[in-house]
């Protein structure tokens, strides 16, 4: 009895000792597995590249920000160049407008002024032929009072302007003027005389 005892409790014994050792085995391949499971993620995760991170709609709005900022800030410049160039242009068209009223004022000034002297010429050419005219006119009037006979021309000079009959006398040759002057009446004779005087008097001497 005891041997089979004996036996039973050693085979017992043996067998607690294969399952110790069985579950000591299995914790072993266990904490192995885990292991490597661990391992292999890791290097699968350095292996892996790590995702970029999304700073494109980061740079986007931060680019986008200051282009905003930027195109603000320029505006106000912007319009005051834009609104500068419109006055100067308005500036030059009134200018270029003035210059060519001033250019049609200058060539009607001109134009006037050529008008002008061509109707002074024509006014002094006029003159010079009255002039002309008339002396020639007195010039004949006086041989015709000169030809006349001392009685008829004393009684067309008596009545006369006396100013208007020295003139015609001084232009006269001394013997006709003097038959003439003997046919007028005293008086009309000393007023013509003093006239004729004053006249010779007041002519330039050498």
């Amino acid at each position: 009895m005891k041997a089979l005892f004996g036996k039973s409790a050693r085979r017992r014994k043996g067998r607690r000792g294969k399952g110790v050792l069985a579950v000591i085995g299995g914790l072993l391949i266990a904490s192995a597995v885990a292991r490597v499971a661990v391992q292999a993620t890791e290097a699968l995760a350095l292996e892996e590249p790590a995702p970029a991170p999304d700073t494109a709609p980061a740079k986007t709005a931060a680019s986008g920000l200051p282009g905003c900022a930027a195109e603000e800030d320029i505006a106000p410049i912007l319009a005051a160049l834009q609104a500068r160039e419109e006055r100067v242009a308005k500036r030059e068209g009134d200018i270029q407008t003035r210059m060519q009223a001033l250019a049609v004022a200058e060539a009607e000034i001109e134009r006037k002024m050529t008008a002008m002297e061509e109707a002074e010429q024509k006014l002094r050419a006029t003159l010079a032929m009255a002039e002309t005219a008339a002396e020639d006119d007195v010039a004949r009037l006086t041989q015709v009072y000169a030809t006349m006979k001392p009685k008829q021309a004393a009684a067309l000079f008596e009545e006369m302007d006396p100013e208007f009959a020295a003139g015609f006398l001084g232009r006269m040759r001394p013997d006709a003027a003097a038959a003439i002057m003997a046919g007028l009446s005293p008086q009309k004779a000393y007023t013509i005389s003093v006239m004729l005087a004053g006249r010779n008097a007041r002519a330039p001497k050498e």
